[in-house]
C-alpha cells in the first residue's frame, strides 16, 4: 500500500476552515477514486503546518489518481491559506491498538538513511521501536512509510491524549536516540500534532 502526504503551511486563522474543506469536500471527491483507501489530517495550531495523508491500495492506484487530485489537492490549499508541498510513499509497517479517538494526538518523526539500508531500517521499526511503544501508556497506532529511492521516512505515533504523549516524551526521546543511531539515520525533523481527521481504513501491516 502507498500513501501521498500534502503538506501546507496554512494561514492560523484558516486552520478550521481548511479542516472543514477536507471533511466536506475533499473526503467526499477522493472517497469515488479507484483504489483509495483513506485519508487523515493533522494540524499544528501552533505553527499552522497542517499535513493531510491519502492511502491507496497500490502504487498504481495512487499514480492513476496524480491528475484527479491535483486539482482537489489546490483548491483545498487555498481553504489553508497556503501552498501545497507534496510527497509520496510506501505503506511499510501499519499497526493499530485501535481506533482513534477525539483527542488523539500524534508525534511525527522525519529521518534519512542511505537509499540501501532502508529495508534494515524497516526491520528495526518493526522489531524494536514497535515493540517498544506498544509497551507506552495511550498508544492509539503507530506506522512507517518510506521512499526507498532516496532513503527519506517517516515514522508516527498516536497516542489518545496530549497528556499520555507528555508522560512518554522521556521515553520516546531515548527510543529516536538509540534506534536512529542503531539504523544509522539522520534525524531531519520531528513535530506533534493534533489530529483532526481520521478515516484511514488501511489494514494492519505490523
Amino acid at each position: 500500500m502507498y500513501a501521498r502526504t500534502t503538506t501546507i503551511q496554512a494561514q492560523l486563522s484558516s486552520i478550521d476552515a481548511g479542516i472543514a474543506h477536507v471533511r466536506d469536500t475533499v473526503m467526499p471527491a477522493v472517497d469515488a477514486l479507484d483504489g483509495y483507501i483513506g485519508l487523515s489530517l493533522l494540524v499544528d495550531r501552533s505553527s499552522g503546518r497542517c499535513i493531510a495523508t491519502t492511502a491507496w491500495r497500490s502504487e498504481e492506484a495512487m499514480r492513476a489518481s496524480a491528475s484527479a487530485v491535483r486539482q482537489i489537492r489546490n483548491r483545498a490549499a487555498e481553504a489553508f491559506g497556503g501552498s501545497p508541498d507534496v510527497a509520496e510513499w510506501e505503506i511499510a509497517v501499519m499497526h493499530r491498538e485501535h481506533h482513534a479517538r477525539e483527542g488523539t494526538c500524534v508525534r511525527v518523526t522525519w529521518v534519512k538513511v542511505e537509499p540501501d539500508q532502508v529495508e534494515r531500517g524497516i526491520d528495526i521499526f518493526r522489531m524494536t521501536v514497535l515493540p517498544a511503544l506498544e509497551d507506552l501508556e495511550g498508544l492509539c497506532s503507530a506506522s512507517l512509510l518510506v521512499d526507498r529511492a532516496s532513503g527519506h521516512a517517516v515514522s508516527s505515533a498516536a497516542y489518545d491524549t496530549v497528556a499520555a504523549m507528555e508522560r512518554n516524551r522521556g521515553q520516546l526521546d531515548r527510543l529516536r536516540e538509540a534506534t536512529s543511531q542503531d539504523a544509522g539515520a539522520q534525524i531531519l525533523d520531528e513535530c506533534e500534532f493534533e489530529l483532526a481527521i481520521a478515516h484511514l481504513r488501511v489494514p494492519e501491516m505490523a
